[in-house]
């Protein structure tokens, strides 16, 4: 066993002068940290338990919400205001892992969970330019079934496993972040990065840099959204096609429209172009898959998720149906 030491944070200042230093990572849940070091592909120095921050569900100003990073994940799949403002979050939720990794993952955990994928935990007979910079990967000839079509590079072709953050993703929630240079704020789309050739680095966070909080904004027909998961078993599986929407009819049209996908890329994947294929469109299935096509018309599909594309197109049109004519609350 690799050695390490542990310290609890008392309050954010002192979280980030601890966390100060080489091989010294933050501790939350645990519920992906500490696998990670079970299996040693992750070995740091130091521990900093960030548990006792903020773990408040408050309403701010504007009329959205804010989310301190150490609620547990249970915790905000269950708030009232979530489920009724904002329901794609709390489904989003329920579709990822098992209750009991729900109970203990924190907010700040989850969106800092490595992408990763079964070859990043082969520590003695895989090559990952993940884990192991300039070694290779080895996905890209092997069994990749649920790996990238979107966004990815020779270094890296692994998707990103977090349900939550396809929906903050689609609902344009903003980080708020401390650090040694003092507090920023980053849309929630910035945060994670896309592999090209530091698939090592999973965000745009500099060391020592600590997740403090995650604001909603008050997007009104956010209140009319859902999230869908389609995985290879029905619990505890990453995604192969997630798709976050929110829709806001104008009479027969779609008037706005908010959509993310998981399962496709390195990081959650806000589908811009479909967006824009479906405002003000009518919503038919023609549409729907217009709009798919388009944003998936730059897609490199592997050996084995050649299906991807038109899964995603599948999955986005049900979805799509489904808040159109108000069947999903």
């Amino acid at each position: 066993m690799t050695p390490f030491s542990y310290t609890r944070a008392e309050d954010v200042a002192d979280a980030v002068q601890l966390g100060a230093g080489h091989a010294t990572a933050f501790l939350g849940g645990g519920t992906n940290l500490v696998d990670l070091m079970r299996e040693t592909v992750v070995q740091p120095e130091r521990l900093v338990d960030v548990t006792g921050l903020s773990n408040a569900i408050t309403e701010t100003a504007d009329g959205g919400l804010l989310i301190g990073a150490a609620v547990r994940n249970t915790t905000l799949a269950e708030h009232h205001a979530v489920r009724t403002r904002y329901p794609v979050l709390s489904r989003a939720i329920l579709a990822g892992a098992s209750g009991q990794i729900r109970n203990m993952a924190t907010v700040g955990g989850n969106l800092l969970q490595r992408t990763r994928c079964t070859y990043f935990y082969d520590t003695d007979g895989s090559r990952c330019n993940k884990r192991t910079p300039g070694t290779g990967c080895d996905a890209r000839e092997g069994f990749n079934r649920i790996h990238a079509i979107l966004g990815a590079s020779d270094a890296c072709v692994a998707t990103h496993p977090s349900d939550m953050c396809v929906a903050l993703t689609a609902l344009e929630a903003t980080v708020h972040i401390e650090g040694p240079d003092g507090a920023r704020k980053l849309a929630f789309g910035d945060l994670h990065r896309l592999p090209g050739d530091r698939p090592d680095l999973d965000t745009v966070l500099a060391p020592s840099e600590l997740i403090t909080a995650v604001a909603l904004p008050p997007l009104g027909f956010a209140a009319h959204s859902t999230y869908r998961k389609v995985r290879d078993r029905a619990s505890y599986a990453f995604a192969l096609i997630s798709v976050a929407a929110a829709v806001e009819m104008d009479g027969d049209r779609i008037g706005d429209v908010r959509i993310a996908f998981g399962g496709v890329a390195h990081k959650p994947w806000r589908a811009t172009k479909a967006e824009a294929a479906l405002r003000g469109a009518s919503p038919t299935e023609a549409a729907f898959r217009a709009a798919a096509a388009a944003e998936f018309a730059d897609a490199q599909p592997l050996r084995d998720n050649a299906f991807k594309p038109e899964l995603a197109a599948r999955t986005l049109a049900a979805v799509m149906a489904d808040l159109a004519k108000g069947e999903v609350a």
